[in-house]
């Protein structure tokens, strides 16, 4: 696990190998670009870190794995890795549902612009 901090973006690179079970193997991946609401300037500071912090614990949950990430003040991309039985659909509703509404109720002064 890699984390550094530049430039205002912090980014997040993981190893990755293939996945196998009984019956297949495989290496699903997948880039996932999502902003804040209106692109307002609020992933920075203590929120981008509580934020990084919950998108792994969100990860590791779902068994997903971060092949790279950047969460800069007004969007966030990633790029995952995930299981077949798993749907696109339904991950990204999970981050982003879980997310915003722990920053939310961590960070009062969200729930103010939304």
């Amino acid at each position: 696990m890699h984390f550094v901090l530049a430039s205002k973006n912090l980014y997040l690179c993981f190893m990755s190998q293939q996945r196998s079970n009984d019956h297949n193997v495989s290496r699903l991946s997948v880039h996932i670009v999502w902003s804040t609401k209106y692109r307002y300037h609020i992933l920075k500071g203590d929120i981008q870190i509580r934020c990084r912090s919950l998108l792994i614990q969100i990860f590791d949950a779902e068994d997903v794995e971060i092949l790279k990430g950047v969460i800069s003040k007004d969007h966030i991309h990633m790029h995952l890795e995930y299981r077949t039985s798993q749907k696109i659909s339904d991950l990204v509703k999970k981050l982003k549902g879980r997310s915003s509404r722990k920053l939310q109720q961590e960070f009062p002064e969200l729930q103010k612009k939304y």
